[in-house]
This record gives C-alpha cells, structure tokens and sequence, in this order.
C-alpha cells in the first residue's frame, strides 16, 4: 500500500491530485447539472432526467470494468490469456452474492433521479449546502441498523448541520423595487436569453421551436414553461431532503451487505462494477421505460441533449473514478475539505453565472454547515475511528479499505 500511495499523476502526488480534480468536479457537476435544466430546450425539447441517470449507470459500468480488469491484469503473468482474464473480472463481478446488492443500488438510483429534480428547483450554491445532510441521514442510519454510538461531540456536530441547513433556506429580504429575485416569473438566468427578442438577438432557435399546439391557454403555459421553467423551492427542498435519507439509506445498506456477506472479499472496482450492474435495471425498466417510456417513444431516447446534457453525464460518471481515488489516497477529513472548497467556488460561480443573492442568511448557514461538517469528521482524541462506507456518495462505494481487496486464486 505503501508503494501505491507514492503514485504520482503528472508529477503531482496521487493523494493532492485527486482531491484538487475532486474538488472541481463537485462544483463543476451542480453548475452544469443546474444549467441543463434551466437552459433553452434543444430544438424544443428538454432532456429526460431518466435518460440521464441510465447513460450514468452504463459509463459507470463501462469505466469500473477498464479499471477492474487492469487491476485484475496487474495480478497475473503477462502471458496470461485474454479469455482467463475475462473469466475471472466475471466470476468477480457475479459471485460474492452480488445480487444483495441491487437493493442499494436501487435506492442510489432513485436519489440520483431526485438530485435532478432538486437541482432543477433550487440554486445550485443552495442545493450544494442542503445536499450536506446526507451527513445526518447516514448517522441516523448507521446508528439503528448498524448498532453504532455517537459521540457527544457528533451528536453536537450533527445539530449545527440541522440549523446551519434551516438558516440557509430562511426567506431573504425582498428585493428593491426595481430589481428581480432570481425566483421571481421572468427573471431567468443572467447569461440565458430572457426574452424572444433576446433569442433572437443571441441566435437561438429554441423559440421557433415550440411545439405546435392549439392555442389553449394550457399550452401557452406550457411551451413557457418550457422556455423560462420556473424553479419551486418547495419541490427542490422535499427532493434534497428525500435524496439525502436516500443516500443515508442506501450507503447503510451498502456497509450492512459487506459485513453480512459469507464470501471473500472484493475489489474497489469489482463493488463499483456490482453496483452499477444492479443498478441499469430500475434506471431502465422504471425510468426510461415505465415513467419517460412514452414520451421517449414519440420523441426519441436522446431528444433535448446537446454538449451541455453530456457535460453533465459525464462529469457525474467521471466522477466516481475520482472518488474511489481519494478513498484509496487520502483521509475522510481531507474528502470533506474538498467538498468545503467545491461549495465556496460553486457559491462564486452561481454568483457570475446565475445572479445568485448571497444573502447573510447564507452566509451564516453555509459557515454553520462547514464548521459541522469538520466538528463531524474531526479524529476523537486517542481513538481511531473508522471511515464509515456510507460517508461517501455510490460513485465510490466504500471508505473502509478492509472491504476491498481480492485474496482469491486466479482462475485459469
């Protein structure tokens, strides 16, 4: 292990490299998610957040199965032959009573879904700060399923992130007159069209695009909508707040399957491979197929993507890889000073971007927020505690390396 954490990635130690790219991919991934849903629609159309969530899943699975069958190559003489090496990354993946975890990995897709709709109905700098009691959802778990105690301290750390979060959702002060909150009907974003004359002016043919319709009053709301689509606090607050539990939930789940499991262990990748795996399944049959199935069908699977939608997907499949780098790497405190640093620059860039209002309320919360966060993850004086799997975000399924590891024999 040693050997592994001296690695470097262009000249720059493994452990720093990854949570700089760390640290840029959560604040880049809120902003361009955010920008996708409130963007002009593609020729018309706006993009299923089912579609995106699938495409997810398959780039996952596709990136862990490089990665699982390089760290499987790694382990076996060179002239090992391709179909050996293909056997043995199959056994991995589909022994180890995999199955038990297509429930987690269910629960992840459904919270992956709901950080759209979030994402879609509130600011990104607000959502990258509510997103945080993910944090409380996992202790809570953790506590009952997994029969583990808390200490003062994080019982203390835990109530800070509850206030800090209700500080930031208090209402602000309202706007002079003259001037439009972000919320209000017609503000949009500052660097999006806000008027036709505006998409016009800017090129667009979003506007011509509007699908015909009789002129019903209905659907002149509705193609409005579609242009100018109008953020819902309520909605982002209840699909933040069911995301979390769900993430809480799932990872419990997760760490409660490891523990139980009769068979060896696996690898980082293998897990990673597992979970996407199950995960393809709800992602289709429920997304794509049960909810978004007839839309889609008279549409098309990839209506309303263009290289925005894609950014999006990929940064978020991407940024598994990230993750499990940082697991193997580096500490959990240094993960969540990562995480700290991505809600500072997505606060800056909502602020350039979206006209984003930092009001004190925020200024307060996010600061209560932080402070819990590091209060949580702060080492126990003369204990050395465990990283619990559940701290961590499905794209990296583990913080306990105890769980990753392969001793089996190669099949040949």
């Amino acid at each position: 292990m040693a050997g592994r954490r001296s690695e470097t990635v262009a000249g720059i130690p493994v452990k720093q490299f990854s949570l700089i790219t760390l640290t840029l991919q959560n604040s880049a991934l809120i902003l361009v998610m955010h920008y996708s849903r409130r963007m002009p629609p593609v020729n018309g159309l706006r993009y299923f957040a089912s579609t995106a969530v699938f495409l997810n899943e398959v780039i996952k699975l596709l990136i862990s199965l490089t990665m699982a069958l390089w760290d499987v190559a790694m382990r076996v003489p060179t002239n090992t032959p391709a179909t050996a090496l293909f056997e043995n990354l199959f056994y991995a993946i589909f022994t180890n009573e995999s199955w038990k975890l297509a429930i987690p990995a269910a629960l992840y897709t459904l919270q992956n879904t709901l950080q759209y709709v979030a994402v879609s109905n509130l600011d990104a700098a607000a959502f990258q700060v509510m997103y945080q009691l993910k944090i409380l959802t996992t202790a809570i778990f953790s506590v009952t399923m997994l029969g583990r105690s808390l200490s003062s301290r994080k019982w203390v750390s835990l109530l800070l992130l509850v206030v800090g979060a209700s500080i930031v959702q208090l209402p602000a002060t309202p706007a002079p007159t003259g001037m439009k909150s972000l919320r209000e009907p017609g503000s949009g974003l500052s660097f999006l069209p806000r008027s036709l004359e505006e998409l016009k002016k800017a090129g667009s043919h979003a506007a011509g695009q509007l699908v015909r319709r009789s002129a019903s009053y209905a659907g002149i709301q509705e193609d409005q909508g579609m242009q100018q689509p109008r953020m819902n606090s309520t909605v982002g607050l209840v699909a933040v707040l069911i995301s979390c539990a769900l993430s809480g939930l799932a990872g419990v789940t997760f760490e409660k399957v490891l523990k139980e499991s009769s068979t060896a262990s696996a690898s980082l990748w293998v897990r990673n491979c597992q979970l996407s795996f199950w995960s393809l399944f709800p992602s289709l049959f429920i997304g794509v197929m049960f909810v978004d199935g007839e839309k889609i069908a008279k549409v098309g699977f990839f209506a309303g993507y263009n290289w925005v939608v894609w950014a999006a997907v990929l940064l978020q499949a991407f940024g598994g890889v990230v993750v499990s780098l940082v697991i193997n790497y580096a500490d959990n405190i240094a993960k969540n000073f990562a995480t700290s640093i991505s809600i500072v620059l997505s606060c800056l860039a909502s602020v350039y971007f979206f006209d984003f209002d930092i009001t004190r309320y925020y200024l307060v919360g996010t600061s209560v927020v932080l402070f819990s966060t590091y209060l949580y993850t702060k080492p126990e004086r003369g204990s050395a505690e465990p990283s619990m799997v559940a701290e961590f975000e499905k794209t990296a399924v583990g913080g306990n390396s105890d769980y990753f590891y392969d001793d089996r024999p190669f099949r040949r």
